[in-house]
């Protein structure tokens, strides 16, 4: 029995080290707990912090001196998050913004050949009518 209590305490020790730590709600400690964190960088987090909760990834970048995309990256594998959220690279938020910029150019031109195929059909019809007036009145 003593065997399973320690091996279930083992196993919610191995889950808690594994847990996201918010920058934002984090004590030294839990930040020290951090991979690629030490003393140094801990107290600037909270220095910064103390000034104000970090908005997102870029602001604790811009604002933590030694903090870079890359090291940013390698943090957020280990766990840590701004706000609940996990660092994505500048490359991915350029392929976000690009995806966004295509989706708004289809719906763009999707709405132009609607609007030209109804000009069309409306210029077709005009033009069906005035045909048919000068044969109606032809026909009298």
């Amino acid at each position: 029995m003593l065997k399973k209590i320690l091996a279930l305490l083992v196993m919610l020790y191995a889950t808690l080290a594994m847990a996201a730590v918010d920058v934002n709600k984090a004590t030294d400690a839990q930040l020290d707990g951090v991979k690629g964190i030490g003393p140094t960088t801990s107290k600037q987090i909270l220095d910064e912090r103390k000034k104000g909760e970090f908005k997102s990834w870029e602001d604790l970048i811009s604002r933590v001196k030694g903090i870079g995309e890359k090291k940013a990256e390698a943090l957020s594998k280990e766990g840590l998050t701004v706000n609940g959220a996990a660092y994505k690279p500048a490359a991915a938020k350029k392929d976000e913004k690009k995806e966004e910029k295509k989706d708004t150019k289809a719906a763009a031109k999707d709405e132009k050949k609607d609007a030209k195929a109804d000009a069309s059909k409306g210029t077709a019809s005009a033009a069906k009518a005035d045909a048919a007036k000068p044969a109606a009145s032809a026909k009298k």
